[in-house]
């Protein structure tokens, strides 16, 4: 098919030069200005072509992703977005839309930490799929974003030039930016609602201060405030997330306006932020709005806000809104016009030749205006609701459960679905089906049977009764303005992630604001809770063991209804999985494959970094003493009770207190079964000492990359026997500990080749056998460069059990198969598998009735 010739794209993208060398992007240590990010934006230009193509970018809170952005807005080439992270959605679109060039996020992002220096800025991964398209566009098609996160086939709202242009013009109209604004980045870019907030700055030369980082981070605001930024976007979660960390006490002297929209704020929250922010000098700007406007279609003059909190304000200007009668309502249905109303939505890649089928956006909430000009929306007119961000039609559902022969009625609001049934049924069992079949969590449906379903006086189904059900009275004023792809308006409950933490850590105090780390979580707890919350959830963050538990449930994206059967399972995960079956295997002689109890010990250096390096000196050293423990304590008990029970294996009291490695005899007796344990105790204590010192512990913060890399090189003078001495009676591990600390810290591909390239120079001749050694490195890489690795879902919950018990398979192992490897090999390996995972299940479970006596 003939390329489309190339066309002028949007203005606020092709003219960023003309802001000269004010500062457009500043993050935690770089700023680029606006002349230098022209430049990057016309080279990734140029890397698109001058023929149009459809082009996918998988977008993050990055200057890459924003260049690339820019780059096809600027360039005419029509640009689905889509959120960096979610393999599946990208995936999803590129299956339904066959675009030309795939573009993801730069390995350099931007630092998690207010002060970083040195910011690399990320090159954007480009994935061409053909030269030329074969799809044929209209003139004026420029972004297409996704109305929601919806299950079903993608849908796309396809927006022009001149929407894109003239929304942003609207909102920096009302908001009266000017070049001397900066908005922190609290929204994904990927969402309308933060692409407008980057838009409509970039339209008036204002700073974008970039960064993904949390409201509930003081590195966010430590950030916001060296950076000057006088704005930020908030949806009404955020507002409780601001409560928590207690924003109306902080000193922010540049704060000029705060935004709200994604949903309906209660209108007690929006009079208190109205009135505080007046007492402090800021504006809060309630706004509302829908993907299919290119975001906003109206905003409550913040003067208004106090007096009429629940009210969506006025329409932006260049925009109108009419009320359209509906039969047998009081209030009509809320339409808008305006020159950001899309061109109506893509189905197919066919729909991207079409032109304009839409000319007015028909919101789908019912409104009134008020005695003062304001417009308010009193409810919806279609049966849906959104719940954790998934749009749900309670219709279907109703349809859903009368193809298994029911009578029901559903209702819900944005925070859970409530079904009534008649007659006697298993209600769990039909929630947990629902839940399953919709993509929901479980602890968001329910189900409710009774005698006859409640009727109107008309004989029409009473859903407000049906609602009352669930304990959960009906608003008088349902969410309005649920802006299509937004952030979920309410988030889920967390009982499901607090119940998992309880279970798994076996603390039973745990309250929004804490994370995995803080209440103790380690290496061994974490594959029992990755796993389960996984499940739980449907979609699991690199970062969510440092993440809050609020934010953690709130975050997540709801599973879809479709099985997979093959799905990634972290890597770590499944390498201590696979070791320690390999481990038993070698022991057994079923195989010989040495090498990956070493793989162990990068790993452990590895957990050690992610787990037991967060906090201050002191509570951080606690945490690590009870993780410490958590591998000696059932260790000792295990030695203790074999020697107490048998004298058949020569344990000697080294063993009990873990010194047989260091003092006791150099040749290989029983006592050495415990080698490993013995190392690794002895490396963790060595690290919590040397951190316990206060000026360590400061360079180790300050240096997170150095401070392990300069471990690898003390370790690797000990590897190559250049100290003089030698404590212990194995190889030393230090480097293989450090190595995987620093690996966890790497963030760049730089970083990881130059660690990868350590790796591949140390391991020859470490132990002169060239297989053990490519094991190890292979490990190592594995764990370094590949996050996740597929694996058929059914097999999920038992390699996380199987690494869950990893040290107690290890430790019991020995008294299990002596018996039994030389007649039935494999029958060894299982039932040493087996003892062991008994093993880990009765110390936990004894470990829990402890704690709570």
């Amino acid at each position: 098919m003939t390329p489309s010739l190339e066309l002028a794209g949007v203005a606020l993208a092709a003219d960023l030069a003309r802001h000269g060398d004010r500062p457009a992007i500043l993050t935690g240590g770089s700023v680029l200005t606006y002349q230098e990010l022209a430049g990057r934006v016309a080279a990734f230009a140029g890397r698109l072509g001058t023929a149009r193509r459809l082009v996918v970018l998988a977008a993050d809170n990055s200057v890459g992703s924003l260049v690339a952005y820019l780059a096809a807005l600027a360039s005419g080439h029509p640009l689905i977005l889509a959120p960096a992270g979610n393999d599946a959605a990208v995936a999803s679109l590129v299956a339904a839309y066959d675009p030309d060039v795939i573009v993801r996020p730069g390995t350099a992002r931007t630092p998690r930490t207010a002060g970083a220096a040195g910011d690399a800025w990320g090159e954007p991964a480009l994935e061409e799929v053909r030269p030329v398209t074969n799809h044929t566009f209209h003139p004026d098609l420029a972004l297409l974003l996704s109305t929601s996160g919806s299950t079903g086939s993608p849908k796309l709202v396809r927006l022009s030039r001149e929407n894109v242009q003239s929304n942003a013009e609207a909102i920096a109209t009302y908001l009266d930016i000017s070049a001397d604004d900066r908005a922190a980045t609290t929204l994904p870019m990927s969402y309308c609602y933060g692409l407008s907030v980057i838009n409509s700055h970039l339209l008036r030369g204002a700073g974008i201060v970039l960064t993904d980082l949390s409201v509930v981070d003081p590195c966010f605001w430590q950030l916001f405030r060296n950076r000057q930024a006088t704005s930020f976007a908030a949806v009404p979660y955020t507002f409780e997330l601001l409560d928590r960390v207690g924003f109306t006490d902080m000193d922010l002297p540049d704060l000029r306006y705060v935004t709200q929209a994604g949903g309906r704020l209660d209108p007690a929250a929006v009079a208190r932020y109205a009135e505080h922010g007046r007492s402090r000098g800021w504006e809060l700007f309630v706004m509302y709005g829908q993907t299919e406007a290119t975001a906003r279609m109206a905003y409550l003059p913040p003067h208004l806000a106090a007096a009429h909190p629940g009210a969506i304000g006025v329409p932006v200007p260049g925009g109108s809104f009419r009320i359209e009668p509906v039969p047998g309502l009081d209030d009509g249905e809320l339409v808008y016009a305006g020159p950001n109303v899309m061109l109506g939505y893509a189905q197919t890649p066919a729909d991207f030749a079409a032109g304009r089928t839409v000319t007015e956006l028909r919101t789908g909430d019912l409104a009134r205006k008020n005695a003062a000009g304001l417009y308010e929306v009193v409810g919806r007119r279609s049966r849906f609701v959104k719940i954790v961000g998934l749009r749900i039609d309670l219709g279907q559902v109703e349809k859903m459960l009368h193809r298994m022969g029911l009578q029901a009625a559903c209702a819900g609001t944005d925070r859970k679905l409530v079904a009534a049934v008649e007659g006697s049924h298993d209600t769990r069992l039909l929630a947990k089906m629902l839940a399953q079949d919709l993509g929901l969590p479980r602890a968001a449906v329910e189900v409710h049977t009774v005698g006859e379903l409640p009727r109107l006086g008309t004989g029409k189904t009473d859903y407000r009764a049906v609602l009352a059900l669930g304990a959960e009275p009906c608003p008088a004023e349902p969410a309005a303005g649920a802006t299509a792809g937004a952030l979920p308006t309410t988030p889920a409950a967390p009982e499901d992630v607090r119940r998992i933490f309880t279970e798994t850590l076996e603390i039973e105090d745990i309250s929004d604001g804490d994370t995995f780390v803080s209440i103790g979580g380690d290496s061994l707890s974490y594959v029992a809770a990755s796993v389960r919350l996984e499940k739980a959830l449907g979609h699991l963050a690199p970062d969510w063991h440092v993440t809050p538990v609020r934010d953690l449930q709130a975050r997540a994206r709801p599973r879809r209804s479709r099985r997979r059967f093959v799905a990634p399972l972290e890597t770590s995960i499944v390498l201590r999985a696979v070791a320690i079956v390999v481990i038993i295997s070698t022991h057994v002689d079923l195989i010989r494959w040495p090498g990956t109890a070493h793989i162990l010990m990068a790993l452990a250096g590895y957990n050690f970094a992610r787990f037991q390096l967060g906090g201050d000196r002191l509570p951080r050293l606690r945490r690590q003493l009870v993780s410490v423990a958590r591998i000696v304590v059932p260790t000792v008990v295990f030695i203790g009770a074999v020697m107490l029970l048998t004298d058949k294996f020569h344990y000697t009291p080294l063993n009990l207190v873990l010194l047989n490695t260091m003092i006791g005899p150099a040749g290989w007796t029983d006592a050495w079964h415990f080698w490993f344990v013995e190392v690794l105790v002895y490396v963790l204590l060595g690290m919590m000492a040397l951190l316990a010192i206060p000026w360590v512990h400061r360079t180790e913060r300050r240096f997170p990359l150095a401070f392990p890399v300069a471990l690898i090189g003390a370790g690797l003078l000990a590897r190559y026997g250049l100290l003089g001495f030698d404590i212990l009676h194995t190889r030393p591990v230090l480097w293989l500990f450090a190595l995987g600390w620093a690996f966890a810290r790497a963030r760049t591909i730089p970083q990881r080749l130059a660690l990868s390239a350590i790796a591949a120079v140390a391991l020859p001749g470490y132990f002169g056998d060239p297989w053990r050694e490519a094991t190890i490195l292979a490990g190592i890489l594995l764990l370094a460069w590949v996050p996740a690795l597929p694996l058929p879902a059914i097999l999920h919950r038992v390699v996380g059990v199987l690494a869950s018990a990893s040290l107690y398979v290890y430790v019991t192992h020995w008294v299990v198969f002596p018996d039994l490897k030389d007649n039935h090999p494999v029958l060894a390996v299982a039932l040493s598998l087996a003892v062991g995972v008994a093993y880990w299940a009765v110390w936990v479970r004894l470990m829990g009735r402890i704690k709570r006596y």
